[in-house]
């Protein structure tokens, strides 16, 4: 689990932070251990879901979320002060959600919060990322140019995830009109063929009896499976809300033929992505790893590679500490190793995860190029099989008619 930690330094600053523990206890005796005062630690977003009802159900669009990132960074670039520049900007949102939003942020940073801070009290609602990305250029005074390569990494992800939708859009939409087709006709047209049927007075084969068979269980408890679909769903929606079930079906994912090994590389894209833009922000790599590490979007991955922080924190190379999670791929941590020995380690995190956006990418491709006529025989042969069970009988009848 994951909490915001608000405690004091040795050297007198405040710090408001994500830590991640298995329960506040944990994460307060960790704090103290390391010789902070600890002011308040509470389970991250909690709050927030009490006093905003959009939380978890209502979202910012990433495009709105980006767009919001442009213009501010431009009023910043002008010269605006950060709270004239947020005052601009809500006499001209339109979007119900982040005009709520950019409202509390505002008078938090009024009342003497600091941006990144006023963010991360909203949880899950922008990615960890962002906070974290506001803090480092607080610090280093340089919020306008953090700003904009956090545009840079959004850019890229959804480039890279709108490629992969595009590409599942039309294999998508011919299972969706095959499938309609085959109910309508197993639903409407097959059961009113029977009445034909039973005038030809002649033995059905069997592979019509079975097309009617099903047919007439469809029609007369249609309203059920919907209803009985409609429930699973929603069961199904609760359950991969939960850590568990998220957890266990991310990890299913990983594991199907085909399709896993895109999953995996899309994740550890995620991750080089994120801890880039962190460490080209200044964040140390401790701290950065934290952040990136939950910014990935698979849980199961996301565990997997959560050992290495404290590996990184107890000396370990970065390089050495993700080799062993198991996560990736020989060559990527090779690139690792290159990238931690010539100080260039968030440009090598970069071309890494151009490597395995280009690999999602082709893979997705090939994977595509396979699907669409696979799936085009598969439902040419079961609307076959529909057709030869329904016209079957009347070969059958006109054959005994000539002799």
């Amino acid at each position: 689990m994951q909490f915001v930690c608000r405690y004091g330094a040795p050297d007198g600053r405040v710090l408001t932070e994500v830590q991640t523990g298995s329960d506040v206890d944990s994460v307060r005796r960790e704090l103290e251990r390391q010789g902070f005062h600890i002011f308040e630690v509470k389970p991250r977003g909690f709050s927030f879901q009490l006093r905003n009802p959009f939380a978890g159900k209502r979202k910012v669009p990433p495009q709105e979320f980006l767009a919001f990132n442009q213009e501010l960074a431009a009023l910043l670039r002008a010269g605006l002060p950060l709270l004239q520049a947020l005052d601009l900007m809500l006499e001209r949102m339109q979007n119900p959600v982040m005009n709520e939003v950019l409202t509390e942020v505002r008078d938090k940073v009024r009342s003497g919060a600091e941006l990144s801070d006023a963010f991360e009290d909203f949880g899950d609602l922008f990615p960890p990322i962002y906070s974290s990305s506001l803090r480092a250029g607080e610090r280093s005074g340089e919020l306008e140019q953090v700003i904009r390569r956090f545009m840079r990494y959004l850019k890229l992800l959804l480039d890279a995830r709108k490629r992969v939708v595009s590409a599942l859009v039309y294999p998508s939409v011919l299972v969706g009109l095959s499938v309609l087709m085959l109910v309508v006709m197993a639903v409407y047209v097959v059961p009113n063929f029977s009445k034909f049927y039973a005038d030809l007075d002649a033995e059905l084969p069997a592979i019509t009896q079975w097309t009617l068979a099903i047919s007439f269980f469809l029609r007369d408890h249609f309203l059920a499976i919907i209803v009985a679909v409609v429930v699973s769903s929603i069961v199904f929606r609760s359950w991969f809300r939960s850590p568990s079930g998220r957890r266990a079906f991310d990890s299913f994912k990983l594991r199907v033929p085909l399709l896993g090994e895109i999953f995996h590389r899309f994740a550890l894209s995620e991750y080089c992505r994120s801890l880039a833009t962190l460490l080209a922000g200044g964040i140390p790599l401790v701290s950065a790893l934290e952040t990136a590490t939950s910014a990935v979007g698979n849980v199961h991955v996301s565990g997997k590679l959560r050992p290495a922080i404290d590996d990184v924190r107890e000396g370990t190379a970065l390089h050495v500490a993700v080799e062993r999670s198991g996560t990736f791929p020989h060559m990527a941590v090779n690139m690792l190793k290159v990238g931690e020995a010539t100080g260039s380690l968030d440009e090598m995190l970069n071309s890494i995860g151009d490597y395995f956006d280009e690999f999602v990418e082709t893979r997705v491709g090939r994977l595509l190029s396979l699907v669409e006529p696979v799936m085009l025989i598969i439902m040419g042969i079961l609307i076959a099989i529909l057709l030869i069970s329904i016209y079957l009988p009347m070969f059958g009848a006109l054959s005994q008619m000539s002799v």
